[in-house]
């Protein structure tokens, strides 16, 4: 009974849960990072260094419940992302050509990245145990620091949930 115990405990403590947290943290410069895009354009954290705040929301795949949710999410409130200076990008690891149908589909009107080679989700520390990205949003600064890293993200209301992190933040208005 002991060693069943014991061995409860081992697989407790290295539940999904835990084996999906970043190593990365609030204060961290964010790696950089060259993805294409459901555009066909290539994006990359250093393009807005000194100019925006970049959110980049990792999801875990195309065309799945929760993330159809959290895009549409996007999509149909993303105008209050907008009100601030900053850009703001989903992520992950399927293949491009399934990311512009998904984007297609729910007519997506932001860069959605395409990370094949999971390169940039290792160095993000977000491939969870079933080789997808972990549905986490990270909030970086203008100076390329993390600012915000969200684990807890409520796919139906994403983008209201961004703006008021981006509120909390400090994250400026757009002028105009």
């Amino acid at each position: 009974m002991k060693a069943f115990l014991k061995t409860l405990l081992v697989m407790i403590s290295i539940s999904p849960l835990t084996l999906m947290a970043t190593d990365l943290k609030v204060g961290d410069t964010a790696p950089n990072f060259k993805l294409q895009s459901t555009d066909g354009d290539f994006y990359q954290l250093s393009d807005y260094a000194g100019e925006k705040a970049l959110v980049l929301a990792w999801y875990p795949m195309a065309n799945t419940h929760g993330c159809t949710l959290e895009c549409r999410s996007l999509v149909q409130k993303g105008h209050l992302i907008r009100e601030y200076n900053a850009v703001y990008m989903m992520a992950s690891v399927d293949d491009l050509e399934d990311n512009q149908d998904f984007a297609k589909k729910q007519k997506a009107d932001f860069p959605m990245l395409s990370d094949p080679t999971k390169e940039t989700a290792k160095a993000y520390d977000v491939l969870n145990f079933v080789r997808v990205a972990s549905r986490v949003t990270f909030y970086i600064d203008k100076d390329g620091k993390i600012l915000k890293i969200d684990e807890d993200i409520n796919a139906e209301t994403a983008a209201e949930d961004i703006a008021a992190n981006l509120a909390e933040l400090g994250v400026e208005k757009q002028k105009g």
